[in-house]
């Protein structure tokens, strides 16, 4: 095993693996939740986690009007064991896209495949766990060999899944996902890979390379001469066009990162390349521990993301970032949502729907450069009369 140095002795592991181990919580709607969101979070960032709670099921799921829900994922949450949350909304419509860090959803098939992470403690030798073959996230810990394990997993699957050429993250997780349900019946109450694909929510990632799925696919080009490439320029049209189709946007945002700006520009692109100014986001909720003092995305406010056209200028209140730990408010955040009236819609299933939804906007963007061109004409046309 290559986290072991050759003939150390594998006495300790047992002492780092012995913590309980980590399972999807899956949120059940507690009314003391609720009670302790409305009641108890009175100011400072409980008052605005339960603002986004508010915002959320007040809002983004009335019924008076039909709102697209991103969710995007970055930070270490599955290994946390946040993959139930995320899960139940997927099963009860609250999500209909997810964009996801690779590391998320590399780290979510180790559920689907029965592999064990465990509780441990941050304050261990790293040389130590080096040496026993042990892996360490913060304070998850498991052996070595299940990212092995995971990778052969990836790998068989690759060379078996027929997929060749270009193909957008969402086919390929999509894929990823029927195969598990095949390969293993039942697996979707613990992977949020699988669930995506039974409950049809298309996932992205916005940096395909960065992660062990990646990493794997590199290896299927190189090694066994396999085509399959993750094109993102087909995840950027799509996520345009889910957008462009949309009654209202919102998102749900943990952490920031690359996701966070991946659905963000989704906006920009349609007013900025496209030329069709679909308005901004309706709705804007963000769990961080990221500061806007310090420049970087993560941590810029939904103010800031007006004067790129992301977020619609007249629904500011309709929006709030709070600043928590992720593991700790997005699932009183679930909680509260699965509790509510508004907890269940009729799941909208665009993962069947994106090649009609990126025709549409193909057409509406060769509409809009037809007219302007037509218009352009007559203005010329004009200029030389006069």
């Amino acid at each position: 095993m290559p986290h072991r140095a050759p003939g150390s002795p594998q006495k300790g592991r047992k002492s780092f693996l012995t913590g309980k181990p980590i399972r999807y919580y899956r949120p059940k709607g507690s009314p003391a939740i609720r009670t302790l969101v409305d009641e108890g979070f009175q100011a400072f960032n409980a008052a605005r986690l339960g603002e986004a709670c508010r915002i959320f099921t007040d809002k983004m799921l009335a019924k008076d009007h039909d709102t697209t829900i991103g969710l995007t994922i970055a930070g270490a949450l599955t290994p946390a064991g946040l993959g139930g949350c995320i899960i139940t909304m997927m099963d009860r419509g609250l999500v209909d896209f997810v964009i996801s860090t690779g590391a998320n959803l590399y780290h979510d098939l180790h559920y689907a495949l029965n592999f064990t992470l465990r509780r441990g403690s941050p304050f261990v030798d790293d040389r130590v766990l080096y040496e026993e073959g042990v892996i360490r996230i913060y304070d998850v810990l498991f052996p070595a060999q299940v990212l092995l394990d995971t990778d052969r997993f990836i790998r068989e699957f690759l060379a078996t899944s027929g997929l060749e050429g270009p193909v957008s993250s969402a086919d390929l997780h999509y894929a990823l996902g029927r195969h598990l349900l095949e390969l293993r019946p039942g697996c979707e109450a613990y992977s949020v890979v699988a669930s995506a694909a039974k409950y049809g929510v298309p996932i992205y990632t916005s940096s395909p390379g960065d992660s062990s799925i990646g990493m794997n696919i590199a290896y299927h080009e190189l090694m066994n001469g396999g085509t399959l490439m993750v094109d993102p320029n087909k995840d950027v049209n799509e996520v345009c066009a889910m957008i462009l189709a949309a009654e209202k946007n919102g998102c749900v945002i943990l952490g920031g990162g690359s996701p966070k700006n991946f659905y963000l520009q989704g906006q920009p692109t349609l007013w900025e390349v496209y030329n069709i100014p679909k308005g901004g986001n309706d709705y804007f909720i963000q769990i961080t521990t990221d500061q806007v003092v310090w420049g970087g995305l993560s941590g810029a406010t939904p103010a800031e993301a007006v004067s790129w056209g992301k977020v619609n200028p007249g629904v500011l209140p309709d929006t709030c970032v709070a600043y928590c730990d992720s593991t700790i408010a997005f699932p009183i955040f679930s909680e509260y949502a699965v509790g509510h009236r508004n907890g269940r819609r009729k799941r909208k299933k665009l993962v069947h729907r994106r090649e009609a939804l990126v025709g549409a906007l193909v057409d509406e963007a060769r509409a809009r450069m037809a007219r302007a061109e037509r218009a352009g004409k007559r203005a010329k046309r004009q200029a030389s009369q006069g």
